[in-house]
């Protein structure tokens, strides 16, 4: 029997996003996408970079240390342009989709209505953010005369291929997890970013975005708290493998889009590929997921995802958990 949501979490306030006509980005936060004016920009750039080097390590290849700064502002530049452009689909194409399998009852089981609600005004959220990533986007590429942005995000492509493999009877639960994985996701360390250390429009979008993630995040925990409880054991064990690939697939490196940027900044192709390499290990890029999946981890141990012994191989065999 499917539980209620007082059943599965008692008498928690789950399934809210808190606040929010007051609180989210589209409500209170319009028309902070603007670059400044390109004296005020340029006088920007002697001190700050289009994004965080901490979230770039292969600036720190020998490589590059020794370049010019020119070079690391173009290469946080298109860090900063692939970073939008993935967001602006990732909102639309992927996260807005597994929130409609919520409101539109695509998922097992009965959805209460305040999560119905909530996943409205998360949809909405999602709408803006891709709203503000692309024209952010596409005022930096106009500074930096960038005419065309063809590169698909590695990701993407490998998040609509993986719903590809899934029959058709399991997309829906599929997709729910591709938005609980994605939406708790979180890069905690961006909170501490200032706008000392990055130009401040950039700044001011990627600190509202945050603000408004960090919501998402906790509806989705508690959503996938609810969803889990209510599954069949059997549907527990797919999910599980499922949830899996889903983690290692949001490990991936963008290996051909960062390939270009090197290349477009003077980097012959074969010092793009030294760059690359160490990016590419794949025990070094479970450990990547295991600090960034942390709240994933957390949210599924919660559920009791890993009381199953069976579905906590999956993530073990992966490096992802230990025992």
């Amino acid at each position: 029997m499917t539980p209620s949501a007082s059943d599965v979490l008692g008498n928690s306030p789950c399934f809210t996003l808190g606040d929010w006509n007051n609180k989210a980005s589209v409500r209170n936060k319009k028309d902070n996408c603007l670059l400044p004016p390109k004296q005020e920009l340029e006088f920007e750039l002697e001190s700050k970079y289009w994004f965080p080097p901490t979230f770039m390590p292969y600036l720190q290849h020998p490589l590059i240390t020794g370049t010019d700064k020119k070079v690391k502002q173009k290469l946080t530049a298109n860090h900063l342009i692939h970073f939008l452009d993935y967001t602006t689909v990732l909102e639309h194409k992927i996260v807005n989709r597994s929130v409609e399998t919520i409101i539109h009852g695509e998922l097992s089981g009965d959805i209460p209505e305040e999560m119905k609600s909530a996943a409205l005004q998360l949809y909405t959220d999602e709408g803006y953010h891709a709203l503000f990533s692309y024209e952010m986007a596409k005022q930096v590429a106009e500074y930096y005369d960038i005419p065309h942005r063809h590169l698909k995000p590695l990701r993407i492509t490998l998040l609509f291929d993986f719903i590809d493999r899934t029959d058709a009877e399991y997309k829906p639960l599929a997709w729910f997890l591709i938005g609980f994985v994605s939406e708790t996701i979180i890069a905690k360390e961006l909170l501490n970013i200032t706008c000392h250390t990055i130009i401040s429009s950039v700044y001011q979008v990627l600190r509202q975005h945050l603000e408004d993630e960090a919501r998402h995040s906790r509806f989705f925990a508690d959503g996938f708290y609810y969803f889990w409880r209510s599954l069949e054991i059997d549907r527990q064990l797919l999910a599980a493998k499922l949830l899996k690939d889903i983690v290692l697939i949001f490990s991936e490196v963008d290996h051909p889009w960062l390939r270009e940027s090197l290349c477009s900044t003077g980097f012959s192709a074969f010092q793009a590929d030294t760059i690359i390499r160490p990016l590419l290990n794949k025990s070094a890029a479970a450990q990547r997921m295991r600090i960034s999946a942390a709240p994933t981890f957390i949210a599924m141990k919660r559920a009791g995802v890993f009381d199953n012994k069976r579905n906590k191989l999956h993530f073990k065999e992966a490096g992802l958990i230990d025992d």
